[in-house]
């Protein structure tokens, strides 16, 4: 039986008040520093001790989110050296020809991240679309905003969730819930499908609505962004393209044929942009004038992921303190697995009917969620699952999936702020207001599959 503790009801409690400054569109970083402060005065009784604990969670935070932080600087960096030779123009050419509106700019990314993601996993995906794409969806007047949206439904939510290819997920779900992957994998399919339609109509309805209205300076970043590059040296420009082109075919080519996954899959993308950054600068300006041009795009490339990330540091800081291993690190040996223990104890307290089987296992998906790690959760989604069946004679695998589908939309990183970041800082915008646009259509998403899934069940 699990007992709760003051931790737990302060993380509680916090948690339910950053999610009323989300609602009312407020910044959140001084509720997270207050909820770190109360924990870790409730869990040492000591106020020097909690003041500790707040650096050492920022600390832990920098360290999980550093590796983004890196490839969206590279990255940036050799955008900007492929802008001013013009490299950038070139690439884009052929896919304006067949995206010419808004409308085809976000079904395109959003189908685009969702292949690429199911190959090579969301996070490098958000590097190569972002750097493909972006630039045709700010000629076409895509707003920034929606832009980031459809890159983050399709690739965070639709493949992260159903993983059919890499298998990651339903591997872990199938493993807790003592079932064969390739069942769980069924059984997902229609659920993933009425989750997957359902959000991406919501999100293209509210995009069409918002562009209606005119959508606010903010959100049209993007058009400003990506203006024509001049193109002095049209030779150098296309031998340059092709280098580009070739080096990142050839690292989905190894990704896939080598089984590169994950944070390695990142690692070779941010290598190979600070490689292409030095090569375009040293052919462009020559090798006297690239030493110090390639130093200022490295500077851009970092200015901009820190303004990005500032923020994000505080705020996953908190909700990391909900994973057992995070608050190990930051409060030591003995921390409650708070998120985990939060599941369990509701669980344990709510009557066992499918109905309430059913809810259980969505509140549980987005309650481990919030840490934002998307997968952490899934262990417990399969036993809960799992256990629920053998006493109630419900459908075992669909049950799981449910939960599979719920944790990773959640924290794979659609609606909590945490989580975007990689799409937010690659489309330049702030990851509480992405995190805005997709809360209706997944929370909506989440309602309808719940609906269907009772019937499934």
């Amino acid at each position: 039986m699990v007992t709760l503790s003051l931790v737990h009801y302060i993380f509680i409690i916090m948690t339910i008040l950053i999610l009323i400054f989300l609602i009312f569109k407020k910044e959140i970083v001084i509720p997270c520093v207050v909820g770190i402060l109360l924990i870790g005065l409730a869990y040492t009784g000591n106020i020097v001790s909690s003041v500790q604990i707040l650096n050492n969670a920022v600390i832990a935070s920098n360290g999980e989110l550093f590796g983004i932080m890196l490839v969206i600087a590279l990255v940036t960096a050799l955008s900007k050296a492929m802008h001013t030779v013009g490299i950038d123009e070139l690439m884009i050419r052929p896919l304006r020809k067949v995206i010419k509106k808004p409308t085809g700019a976000f079904w395109g990314i959003g189908f685009c991240m969702l292949i690429v993601s199911w190959l090579i996993w969301p996070s490098p995906a958000v590097v190569l679309i972002g750097a493909l794409l972006l630039p045709v969806a700010g000629r076409v007047k895509l707003p920034a905003i929606w832009a980031a949206v459809s890159m983050n439904i399709f690739g965070h939510g639709m493949a992260l969730s159903s993983d059919f290819f890499i298998q990651g997920a339903p591997a872990i779900t199938a493993a807790s819930a003592e079932l064969p992957v390739t069942d769980v994998i069924s059984s997902s399919i229609p659920l993933w499908l009425v989750m997957s339609v359902t959000v991406a109509a919501m999100s293209f309805i509210m995009m069409k609505r918002d562009m209606k209205k005119n959508t606010s300076a903010g959100e049209l970043e993007i058009t400003s962004d990506y203006a024509a590059s001049e193109i002095t040296r049209p030779v150098l420009a296309k031998v340059l393209a092709t280098v580009v082109t070739a080096t990142f075919a050839a690292i989905i080519i190894a990704m896939v044929a080598l089984d590169i996954q994950g944070g390695d899959a990142t690692a070779l993308v941010a290598g190979a942009a600070l490689i292409l950054t030095c090569i375009i600068t040293i052919a462009g300006s020559g090798f006297q004038a690239a030493l110090s041009d390639t130093v200022d795009y490295l500077k851009e490339g970092f200015v901009f992921s820190v303004r990005i990330f500032a923020p994000v540091l505080i705020i996953a800081a908190f909700f990391f303190l909900g994973s057992e291993d995070y608050a190990v690190a930051i409060l030591g040996e003995g921390a409650p697995a708070i998120l985990n223990d939060i599941s369990y104890f509701i669980s344990e307290h709510v009557p066992v009917n499918n109905i309430f089987c059913v809810l259980i296992e969505i509140l549980v998906g987005v309650i481990t969620g919030l840490d934002g790690s998307g997968f952490s959760g899934l262990p417990l989604v399969g036993s809960i699952a799992g256990t629920f069946a053998s006493t109630t004679g419900l459908n075992t695998a669909s049950l799981a999936a449910l939960g599979q589908i719920t944790t990773v939309w959640v924290g794979g990183g659609t609606i909590i702020p945490w989580g975007v970041v990689p799409v937010a800082a690659i489309c330049g915008i702030s990851p509480t207001e992405l995190a805005r646009k997709n809360m209706i259509p997944v929370i909506t998403g989440i309602v309808v599959t719940g609906i269907v899934a009772m019937f499934l069940l």
